[in-house]
């Protein structure tokens, strides 16, 4: 356990695909406390912020026995509303409370079957010369395989990369997706421009088992499933 990073978990409270998610049962828990039980493996509670806009949230993390001092604007509490935004209102939380630290794990509760040892596993990846280390999952649809884009005025499909001439999918180049696990992430990027413009970024790899990323109820079905075995 150390105490040079900065562990966010974002939780908002207006989900709507699965409404209330970040505080629904899983398996007998609330969702988010998966997120805050492996943040707690790996920081002194000083060092974990919830970030909620929603004062159920923030009871309901509390019942971990991890304070949450810290409570989101309602501004940055909307659809609308980018990672980078939450993510630096409370990097300055954690800087006007004199909480130092050297990097940022983003946990999204939304990740439940993420491990201890994943965020290890991503940590071990990162130098203070990247931008970011992010857990990634191989792509349901590779993009020089069975991924197509229209072009032209008849709206034809074309695959989205390469020439199109690849027979069978492990003989095309791997594609990756986020998984939305794990991101460690350096404090001085996420400063300077947003997670999408972030010129370095290193792949930590997840399987797909580990990789359901909770935003429809059909993902919830899924992921009960997952969680009985």
């Amino acid at each position: 356990m150390t105490a040079d990073t900065l562990y966010i978990i974002p939780a908002r409270g207006g989900s709507k695909g699965i409404p209330r998610k970040n505080i629904k049962p899983l398996a007998g828990r609330p969702l988010i406390h998966y997120s805050i039980d492996v943040a707690r493996a790996m920081a002194p509670d000083s060092h974990i912020i919830v970030s909620t806009d929603d004062d159920e949230i923030r009871a309901v993390a509390g019942e971990t026995g991890l304070k949450v001092p810290y409570r989101r604007p309602e501004s940055l509490g909307a659809d609308n509303t980018g990672s980078r935004e939450v993510i630096l209102d409370a990097m300055d939380f954690a800087d006007g409370h004199g909480i130092r630290y050297e990097k940022l794990v983003l946990l999204q509760p939304t990740s439940p079957l993420r491990t201890v040892e994943d965020v290890r596993e991503c940590l071990s990846l990162y130098t203070p010369d990247i931008d970011m280390v992010v857990s990634v999952t191989p792509a349901a649809c590779n993009p020089y395989y069975d991924c197509f884009e229209t072009s032209g005025a008849d709206g034809s499909l074309h695959v989205s990369k390469g020439d199109g001439l690849f027979t069978r999918r492990q003989d095309a180049p791997p594609a990756y997706q986020f998984n939305g696990a794990v991101y460690v992430i350096n404090p001085a990027s996420i400063r300077r421009m947003p997670l999408g413009a972030f010129p370095r970024r290193i792949p930590y790899v997840m399987p797909r088992e580990r990789s359901v990323d909770l935003d429809t109820p059909l993902d919830w079905l899924v992921m009960e499933k997952l969680m009985e075995k």
